[in-house]
């Protein structure tokens, strides 16, 4: 007797329980065409995410679903260091050789700042722990890979908006930990059974529509949404926000930053991994013979710091208040995407505006005021409101308003 996921793409997906992570899960299985498999250390993550992942996959099933249908809302989730091989060895063993599809490898520490304090730390995690998993994947014949990088790489760019064709020269440790790994994939691609995608994100935001997943940092978010969110809801109890300088050539003379919904990001993960397929054409123009390409993934439309401020004032009503001071050393003027190669041969759209982000961002935050923590979210009616701003001996909270990032390990 065949097994129900016999005709379902087995397809795992490292850092499946994060922010970025588990909306990519929510869109493989909005297909019902993979079986997804979550890798998952848990460093930054929740493993309740995937339990709410897959409640929204069940109650999206038909009422005559198929077993198979039925097999594809249920994540095989497993907790795993992708520092450790035999770790990852143990789950691509579990389906044998040729059991894995393909692998979306989102798992990865993703702080500047502390890249340049722990720069061993994120060689190790960022860069060797993708060799361990490339290595494994060639042990069981799985060489199709999506591979989640950064805009990052390009460091201060020449021109804006930026191609693909930019040169890479990254400013940070984190940065030159993706250039290294689209390095090796790209290596690696050369022998003709590997083919691989690499999707530099810009700035991902918002949270499904339900406010059942979303993102929920362990400790004070190092981001700009997540910190105005987590102001507005009373769990970050500052009285301003700093923000580091307005004298940019910008307008409002603020850092400006390409922000798209993270639905816009997991389904740019779903196209990639369906060029993966063998009749894929994306590689027949490939400049060398590695059938190796970057993306970009962005809206192609810049937000200044001010701008997205006033945005979540107008999604929470909370009254933001903030502070001007100097520039921050490493800070560049401009990060915005051009998209044009991922729409023209991925199909890929950031289709929500900055509205529809700040919506159900706090839509996600206001139904968890605790994140993942809060236990039984309030009825969509019940509206929440927010904790006002504590003003006595409140230290002054840090906007960053930092190169884009990937996603939690």
């Amino acid at each position: 007797m065949s097994s129900p996921s016999e005709n379902l793409k087995r397809v795992i997906v490292t850092g499946g329980a994060g922010y970025i992570g588990s909306h990519v899960v929510f869109s493989l299985q909005e297909t019902r065409r993979y079986k997804v498999i979550s890798i998952d250390n848990h460093h930054n993550s929740h493993p309740k995410s995937l339990d709410r992942v897959a409640q929204l996959a069940r109650e999206a099933l038909p009422k005559d679903a198929t077993e198979q249908e039925k097999d594809s809302a249920e994540i095989d989730s497993h907790t795993c260091d992708l520092t450790k091989p035999d770790e990852i060895r143990r789950v691509f063993e579990k389906y044998g050789k040729g059991g894995i599809w393909g692998v979306v490898h989102v798992a990865a520490y993703k702080a500047v700042g502390e890249s340049t304090e722990f720069p061993l730390l994120y060689y190790a995690n960022n860069v060797g722990a993708t060799i361990s998993l490339l290595q494994v994947m060639s042990e069981f014949d799985c060489h199709r890979m999506v591979y989640s990088s950064s805009a990052t790489v390009y460091g201060t760019p020449p021109t804006i908006p930026i191609p693909e064709t930019t040169r890479v020269k990254a400013d940070s440790p984190y940065g030159k930990t993706k250039i290294m790994s689209e390095t090796i994939l790209e290596d690696l691609c050369t022998e003709p059974r590997w083919r691989a995608l690499s999707l530099r994100y810009f700035n991902p935001a918002g949270a499904h529509p339900s406010g059942r997943i979303g993102e929920d940092p362990r400790g004070r978010p190092g981001n700009l949404l997540p910190l105005l969110a987590h102001m507005a809801v009373g769990r970050v109890k500052d009285d301003k926000l700093r923000v580091f300088g307005n004298d940019y050539p910008t307008p409002d003379g603020t850092c400006v930053r390409d922000y798209l919904h993270v639905m816009d990001l997991a389904k740019g993960h779903l196209l990639a991994l369906n060029a993966l397929s063998d009749d894929s054409k994306v590689f027949d123009n490939c400049p060398t013979p590695a059938r190796f390409k970057a993306y970009n993934l962005g809206k192609g439309k810049g937000m200044s710091v001010l701008q997205i401020v006033e945005a979540m004032r107008k999604a929470t009503g909370f009254d933001y208040k903030y502070e001007i001071i100097g520039r921050r050393r490493g800070d560049v003027p401009d990060l915005t995407a051009d998209p044009a190669l991922a729409e023209a041969e991925l199909g890929f759209h950031a289709e929500a505006d900055l509205e529809t982000m700040c919506k159900d961002l706090w839509n996600w935050q206001t139904k968890n005021p605790n994140g993942y923590d809060t236990e039984v979210p309030p009825a969509p009616s019940q509206r929440f409101v927010p904790e006002p701003a504590k003003t006595e001996q409140q230290p002054i909270a840090t906007i960053i308003p930092s190169a884009p990032v990937s996603t939690t390990a």
